[in-house]
């Protein structure tokens, strides 16, 4: 007979039971919780505010930059808290409402990278027809189905996950509620809820990921047929940054949902966790901007128009005072 004994929360080991490595770890995660942030939000501001960088391109970007600012603001918060106050609880509706936004915002992303690979793939292979083919209503679509389509299955998947009771103990060996560590943890009759679910997850990703090596394959041979060395540096240029994310996106996430979790894992058996929830929302940043020079052009613009706008305030600010001090002789 299976122990069905009621959970009201779970226990998220984090990292260490030693509370000044819990703060160390708590302020090391709030400093690239920081980095990750603002180096995002200066992504999406440029993009935003730059008419030179309005291409679809710097579209989906700009989409891939809020998902990495919403996919890191899930976990790290919690942790960073739990860690400053020694506090490793969570509440069963927060555990679920986080794998919620988790999923949502993971099926999300891989599905705007499949997209920014599709749009590189026109781009490259059938220039002629770019502008035709992806047109701003398309990318629009293309946005909205891949926000659209991982909220559907972030609700699909948690509603199956959390359908049921839980079995045995509550503690999670992660420092968030991941799948894999709940999935040990439910009962057979929330297994098999959740298998729909995680069949339509698995039959999605592989789709997207044979979309991606198609596109890839055709950009390459394409690439290699062009006659001038400038413009393959060019296109290997456009393109190179997002297989490089692409990969260590997968990756991280196999190595995350793939690996069978432990009843209490090493410290380096936690890395994978950290890997893809931290560094894409880093690095994605680091990557697209040093490797593309119309970012660059764009930051440089940007940092020119704060600096005028500085200029004239000072300006406005000096002729107010002189103002000033005039009504007062007066």
């Amino acid at each position: 007979m299976v122990n069905t004994t009621l959970v009201t929360g779970f226990l998220l080991l984090g990292f260490s039971k030693d509370p000044e490595l819990q703060i160390f770890c708590g302020v090391l995660f709030l400093l690239m919780y920081l980095v990750a942030l603002m180096s995002n939000l200066l992504i999406v501001t440029v993009l935003s505010l730059d008419a030179q960088l309005q291409a679809p391109m710097y579209f989906f970007l700009k989409n891939l930059s809020l998902l990495d600012v919403s996919l890191v603001s899930v976990p790290m918060p919690k942790f960073i808290l739990n860690s400053l106050t020694h506090n490793n609880s969570i509440s069963l509706p927060g555990c679920a409402f986080q794998l919620l936004l988790m999923t949502c915002f993971s099926a999300s992303e891989i599905f705007i990278l499949t997209a920014m690979s599709y749009d590189r793939y026109v781009a490259i292979c059938c220039p002629l027809h770019y502008e035709a083919i992806v047109n701003g209503h398309v990318c629009m679509l293309m946005a909205g189905a891949s926000w659209a389509v991982g909220g559907l299955f972030g609700a699909m998947y948690t509603a199956g996950m959390f359908s049921g009771p839980f079995c045995g103990s509550s503690v999670i060996p992660e420092f968030f509620c991941n799948i894999p560590s709940l999935l040990k943890i439910s009962c057979s009759d929330t297994l098999l809820a959740v298998s729909p679910s995680l069949g339509i997850g698995i039959g999605l990703s592989l789709s997207c990921f044979v979309c991606i090596i198609f596109s890839y394959v055709h950009i390459l041979s394409t690439v290699l047929r062009i006659p001038t060395r400038k413009r393959q540096s060019k296109a290997f240029s456009t393109c190179l940054p997002h297989l490089v994310v692409f990969t260590a996106y997968t990756l991280s996430a196999f190595m995350v949902y793939l690996r069978p979790p432990a009843d209490s894992p090493p410290f380096i058996d936690r890395l994978p966790s950290v890997i893809h929830t931290a560094l894409p929302p880093i690095l994605n940043p680091v990557i697209y901007t040093l490797r593309n020079g119309d970012m660059k052009r764009g930051l440089r613009r940007m940092q020119k128009s704060i600096c005028a706008f500085t200029h004239l305030a000072d300006e406005w600010k000096d002729v107010y005072k002189s103002s000033k001090a005039a009504t007062c002789k007066f």
